[in-house]
């Protein structure tokens, strides 16, 4: 999960997020407020979600109107709705709040499939709870349909870690017959949590399975920063890149299957460049282009050559000028 400070927000802005359509903006603060921003440089909306701090805010998909999710600092996590009652302004409403009990909430994303809303939540204990909205209407209805702890192994050989972040990734194909599935990665003590992993639902016994293991045998163990899945147009295989401390990793999944019939995994590149932690990763709507922010202040561009071979494309200043 990453925090990016958006100093043009004002000094208290701690992160921020676009709407799908990119005209709408959510900025969480540190003093727990949150404010919508449309075109005009003043907010349209501002309320107090939380008493700490907002560590990420995330919108849902838009078939379920203007909502959004907000992390705090405190380890809750709660969900607001912008609603308009006959001619007064629109105000938001909060929906849903979600406590982390001993464990904080650390981030959270939210998947469609099959016409279903799923919220995926990772805990800081290395726990990931999957709800799923019962009523596309209601934004408060919602049922835990899964839990388990982002490893291959038995649990029991490793006990709990401490985790400070996660980050995920939900497929973004919406087919009638994919299979629903997103990647995850911790930043913990425990280098068992923290790979990435990805994790796919089985329809016919309804529960989900780790699919595959991304990083080869002495990266494992590596703590992720940033996790992104890109669209796929056409493509016979997926892409995921994955940042840890030795850089981003692209890689391709399901090119080819192996003895078991799982998909085989290739690590087609390792982009470094950027001056200390990666912290957020984003694909465009082609899949072709990968953005990433860190802690240097830097914005880079990635692309493939024709030879398949990524490089930097460009590279943008914090004040967004090409340099």
């Amino acid at each position: 999960m990453a925090e990016r400070q958006v100093a043009e927000l004002g000094p208290g802005a701690a992160c921020c997020g676009w709407n799908h359509c990119g005209r709408r903006l959510a900025a969480g603060a540190v003093d727990g407020s949150v404010s919508v921003y449309n075109s005009r440089p003043s907010p349209s909306s501002k309320w107090q979600a939380h008493e700490k701090a907002i560590v990420n805010v995330v919108w849902l998909p838009p078939e379920y109107g203007d909502a959004i999710a907000c992390v705090c600092d405190d380890g809750t996590l709660s969900l607001w709705e912008e609603v308009a009652e006959d001619d007064q302004l629109p105000t938001w409403r909060k929906c849903k709040v979600f406590e982390g009990g001993s464990c904080r909430i650390l981030n959270v994303h939210f998947g469609l499939h099959l016409g279903s809303l799923k919220m995926v939540t990772p805990y800081s204990d290395g726990q990931v709870k999957i709800y799923e909205l019962l009523d596309s209407l209601e934004l408060d209805k919602w049922q835990l349909q899964a839990e388990f702890q982002n490893v291959t192994d038995p649990v029991s050989r490793f006990g709990k870690p401490a985790c400070t972040s996660a980050s995920i990734a939900w497929n973004p194909r919406r087919g009638g017959s994919q299979q629903a599935s997103f990647a995850i990665g911790f930043n913990s003590d425990s280098p068992h949590f923290n790979s990435c992993k990805i994790w796919e639902f089985e329809e016919a016994h309804q529960r989900w399975l780790p699919l595959v293991e991304l990083g080869s045998p002495e990266d494992k163990g590596d703590r992720v920063c940033a996790v992104a899945w890109a669209p796929n147009i056409g493509r016979p295989y997926e892409t995921i890149a994955v940042a840890t401390c030795k850089g981003i990793a692209i890689w391709h999944i399901g090119l080819n299957t192996d003895s078991d019939g799982g998909p085989l995994t290739e690590n087609v590149a390792l982009l470094s460049g950027h001056d200390g932690e990666v912290w957020q990763l984003e694909w465009d709507m082609g899949g072709m282009t990968l953005a990433s922010t860190g802690g240097d202040g830097m914005v880079k561009l990635w692309q493939a050559n024709l030879d398949g071979v990524w490089h930097e494309q460009a590279v943008l200043d914090c004040s967004g000028s090409h340099v």
